[in-house]
């Protein structure tokens, strides 16, 4: 999945911290993907799952501090979205762990974020843009 300029919410942190969330999940399809036997995958696998723990703290706490500056009314729907989102890739990541050869796994993993990113960045933030934008423009 390629990074658009449509996709920015124009907070420049958020915008920078979704184009390394883009390029990262690239990286991981190119290797999920690859011929590599899944021995070989392991190391980049877990790189991304790390990234991703840490991304979704960091970056979800960036984006709903946005929206608490900017008072935006869908705030607790969008931070629960966070929430549940933040708890499957914890939940991925502790299976991974115990079962680091389980490539259905990492499959399934992988289908989720993509989801993830065109639901979410893509949608569910577009909301976010659209309401800082008519709140400037007053």
């Amino acid at each position: 999945m390629i990074w658009k300029e449509k996709y920015a919410i124009g907070v420049e942190v958020i915008d920078r911290q979704h184009k390394e969330l883009f390029e990262r999940f690239n990286k991981f399809l190119r290797v999920v993907r690859s011929e590599q036997s899944m021995e070989e995958k392991i190391a980049d696998i877990e790189e991304t799952f790390n990234f991703m723990g840490e991304y979704v703290i960091a970056h979800f706490d960036s984006e709903e501090a946005v929206q608490r500056k900017y008072n935006f009314p869908e705030y607790e729907r969008h931070r629960k979205i966070h929430e549940d989102f933040k708890n499957d890739v914890m939940e991925f990541k502790r299976k991974f762990t115990e079962d680091k050869y389980n490539e259905e796994l990492v499959q399934e993993f992988s289908g989720r974020l993509l989801t993830w990113l065109i639901n979410h960045v893509t949608g569910e933030d577009q909301k976010i843009s659209k309401y800082i934008n008519r709140k400037e423009e007053k």
